[in-house]
C-alpha cells in the first residue's frame, strides 16, 4: 500500500513541486493550504507523514501541530525559515519530529520522509514474541510502539518513542547529547543538541509523576542523560 503524505503550505506552486515529487516515489499525496484545512484533514485521515509550513493563514504551523498532537502521533516535519533557531525551536517544542529549512532541495525532503517512514514503521505484533519492557509503573511494548504508566496510555511522537526506547533498553547508560543526537536522528541529521534537550524535556513532562525529579530519565550532570530502572 502506497505511503500517505498530507502537504500542507500556502504556496501553491511550492505544493505543486513537492507533491509531483512525491507522487513519482509512489506516495499518495494530499494537501491542504491553511491550518485549518490542515486540521480536519488530519482529524478526518490517517496520514504515515505530514509535512507542515510554519507560516499559514488561519492557524499557524505550530499551532496545528499542538493540536494534531492532542490526538495523534503522526510523524511531523515542520518547513522552516532559513536560519530561523527560533522556528525550529519551537517546532519541537509543539511535537514535530523534524525540520527543513526553506528554500530547501527536494531531494532532501524525500530522503527526510523516507527516513522518517524506516524509523516509525510499526511492526505488526506477533503475541508469542511481543517485546513489552517493564520499568515501575512504566510498559512499553516496543513491537507495536505504544507506552503505558499504569493503566494510562501516553502518546509520544515518534522521536519520543525512539529516544525512549534506546534510553530503556540501555539501562543506566549515560549517553551524551552529541551521542544521543547520531542514534535517534541520524549522523547526517543537520540540527543541533538542543533537539535533544527538548525532547527529554518533553518526554519526562509525558512519563513523569514530578518532571523535575524524575523516576525514570535522569540527569547526569556534565555528561548526559541515562534511564534508571
Amino acid at each position: 500500500m502506497a505511503k500517505k503524505v498530507l502537504v500542507v503550505d500556502d504556496e501553491k506552486l511550492i505544493v505543486k513541486g513537492i507533491r509531483y515529487s512525491l507522487e513519482q516515489d509512489g506516495m499518495a499525496v494530499e494537501v491542504a493550504y491553511d491550518g485549518r484545512q490542515a486540521l480536519d484533514m488530519a482529524q478526518a485521515n490517517t496520514y504515515d507523514v505530514i509535512l507542515l509550513d510554519v507560516m499559514l493563514p488561519e492557524l499557524n504551523g505550530f499551532e496545528v501541530c499542538q493540536m494534531i498532537r492532542d490526538f495523534s502521533d503522526v510523524p511531523t516535519i515542520m518547513l522552516t525559515a532559513k536560519g530561523d533557531d527560533m522556528d525550529k525551536i519551537l517546532g519541537l517544542e509543539y511535537g514535530a519530529d523534524d525540520y527543513i529549512t526553506k528554500p530547501f532541495n527536494i531531494l532532501e525532503v524525500k530522503a527526510r520522509i523516507k527516513a522518517i517512514m524506516r524509523r516509525t514503521r510499526v511492526k505488526e505484533p506477533e503475541a508469542a514474541n511481543s517485546r513489552m519492557i517493564t520499568s515501575g509503573d512504566m510498559r512499553i511494548d516496543l513491537d507495536s510502539r505504544r507506552v503505558f504508566i499504569g493503566e494510562k496510555e501516553v502518546n509520544l511522537t515518534a522521536k519520543e518513542f525512539d529516544l525512549l526506547e534506546l534510553l530503556i533498553t540501555n539501562p543506566n547508560k549515560v549517553y551524551n547529547r552529541e551521542n544521543l543526537l547520531n542514534l535517534v536522528w541520524g549522523y547526517d541529521y543537520p540540527g543541533d543538541v538542543r533537539t535533544v534537550d527538548v525532547h527529554v524535556r518533553r518526554l519526562r513532562e509525558k512519563v513523569e509523576v514530578n518532571p523535575s525529579e524524575p523516576r525514570y530519565i535522569h540527569t547526569k550532570w556534565g555528561v548526559g542523560y541515562f534511564f534508571q530502572n
